[in-house]
């Protein structure tokens, strides 16, 4: 009697503990720490193999992890005692659904319904959450179901979230939001129902409604890890945020699996809140864990810590293990960027930096950003006194750019006329006696290259543009720069009308005209004397 006493408390003990490994499986389910129901599921069914319920929500947690094959091998080795289980059939046309096979799937599932006689709540109820989470879904069979699993039982909160789901699967917010809202009516606790309801504002990307609706999942089930993910999202990307973000995250990760998603993450944390040495070694950790998996783009946030801590050096190692590993089609042009200021920094040579500054504007797609390229490109440039880059550069900073000053393009002028081209300088400076008309650089530095193009003062080239500085300079108000200006222009007219013209009467002139502004002008004085005597010759010829 003892014996059999002792055997029925066993027995008991093993059902109860059997039963709450699997509410425990759905519950992390609930929460969506699938890998962690997937194991509970696994060593229940294997303490109750014939367990189809279990079977069921292990293939759920298979098809959430869209690991298919698991769920069709695992459903493969089920014991032939659950052909017929209603669970089991839901189970089958699961993964068939998930392989886009809708007539099998559909079978599977009436089949279900046939056995139960279309009673069982609970066997609707999961019909249309399979049907509902599938990409290949019949959202109308599901709201269908629902319908009918609603008349058959009081427990109507999960099925207003299945009711909700479907709708927000048809695009119809409208009706997903009454369809939530009557769930927390029924049960104020079930965070789910809130949780969606922000998702649908999230949608609409309205922060006020779907931050509010996520901190009231929270405020229902504050183990409701998915709620606290959204909100460290939003506090890492629309509002940032690295303090709060990192508060949520912590939150969250307590309450979901271990991923090594988290420990990416957690390490981009890290580097948001400035905490780089940290950073640094955890993403170390990550790539000594993954090894060839890592993704590429932690070796540049070691190397964008490295720089915020001063050590330019080892920045420039890993930017480039960086540009190494990723894919070329993965660069944008903020990385060419930072890796030529970080050459920069370096004290690295000069082609290093502006074959990175190049690489930046070959691939940059936002027109200010790209004219920031092309001036650092000719400031690069200027340092190294490579006037024939310089020239480049600030002509493809000056042309088009709205923002670009008459500063620019008189410095695009002077390193074409630095570089020896003197036909972009003419060019550059026309254009700047068009746009600054009242001004005389552009005249002043037209004439000077000209008279370089015609450097016999055969042509006279640079005679207009002399004549036009003149004219546009006020004689009254004389500045230092100005007199310099007129001094020259008066000079190399008075020396094109002696040399090349031989109309020494009009270069006295033009020399006389020197003196008035300038009566010490060694040349002027030199020179006068010269023409008077070569005019007189003329006469006497004459």
């Amino acid at each position: 009697m003892k014996i059999q006493l002792l055997l029925i408390l066993i027995m008991t003990g093993f059902t109860v503990a059997n039963s709450q490994s699997l509410e425990e499986g759905k519950k992390d389910i609930y929460y969506q720490r699938y890998a962690s129901a997937e194991n509970i599921l696994i060593n229940h069914l294997k303490q109750q193999p014939g367990d189809g319920e279990a079977l069921l929500y292990l293939t759920k947690t298979y098809l959430l992890q869209k690991e298919i094959k698991s769920a069709s091998d695992f459903l493969a080795s089920a014991p032939a005692s659950l052909t017929e289980e209603p669970y089991f059939l839901i189970a089958k046309g699961a993964v068939y659904l998930s392989e886009n096979k809708i007539d099998s799937s559909r079978w599977y599932f009436d089949r279900a319904v046939d056995i139960t006689k279309g009673k069982n709540a609970e066997v609707l109820t999961a019909i249309a959450d399979i049907e509902i989470l599938s990409e290949n879904g019949d959202m109308s069979f599901a709201l269908d179901i629902i319908q009918k699993a609603m008349k058959r039982t009081k427990n109507d909160a999960q099925l207003y979230v299945l009711k909700g789901n479907a709708y927000r699967n048809l695009h119809n917010g409208g009706e997903a939001f009454k369809a939530y809202t009557s769930a927390i009516q029924d049960d104020k606790s079930i965070a789910e129902a809130y949780y969606f309801l922000g998702e649908i504002f999230l949608s609409q990307k309205n922060p006020d409604l779907y931050i509010d609706y996520f901190d009231k999942a929270i405020q229902a089930d504050p183990n409701y890890g998915p709620a606290y993910y959204e909100l460290y999202n939003y506090y890492v990307y629309t509002k940032p945020d690295p303090q709060k973000a990192m508060q949520y995250f912590k939150q969250y990760e307590k309450l979901s699996d271990e991923s090594i998603r988290h420990d990416y993450a957690f390490t981009d944390l890290l580097y948001l809140n400035k905490e780089y040495s940290q950073a640094i070694s955890k993403a170390k950790d990550i790539i000594a864990k993954e090894r060839d998996k890592v993704q590429p783009r932690l070796y540049k946030l070691i190397a964008y810590s490295y720089a915020e801590s001063g050590d330019s050096a080892s920045a420039v190692d890993y930017m480039l293990n960086y540009f190494n590993h990723e894919q070329d089609s993965n660069f944008i042009a903020k990385d060419f960027e930072t890796m030529a200021q970080l050459y920069v920094a370096a004290d690295a040579d000069a082609d290093s930096i502006v074959k990175f500054y190049q690489k930046a504007a070959a691939i940059s797609q936002d027109s200010e950003t790209l004219y920031k390229y092309y001036k650092d490109l000719a400031n690069l440039a200027a340092v190294k006194k490579d006037h024939v880059s310089q020239a480049k550069w600030l002509g493809l900073y000056y042309t088009g750019n709205n923002k670009a000053s008459n500063v620019d393009l008189f410095n695009w002028g002077i390193s074409a006329y630095r570089s020896e081209n003197y036909v972009l300088a003419d060019s550059v400076f026309g254009l700047y006696s068009e746009k600054y008309p009242d001004q005389g650089f552009g005249y002043y530095w037209r004439a000077r290259t000209n008279a370089v193009i015609d450097s016999g003062m055969t042509a006279g080239l640079a005679i207009p543009y002399y004549t036009k500085l003149i004219e546009t300079i006020k004689m009254d108000s004389l500045s230092s720069t100005d007199r310099k200006w007129v001094v020259e222009a008066y000079a190399y007219i008075a020396a094109y009308e002696a040399n090349t013209q031989k109309n020494y009467d009009k270069a006295i002139e033009y020399f006389d005209k020197i003196l008035e502004i300038d009566p010490e002008n060694v040349n002027a004085k030199k020179y006068i004397p010269i023409l008077e005597a070569n005019a007189g010759k003329k006469e006497g010829s004459n």
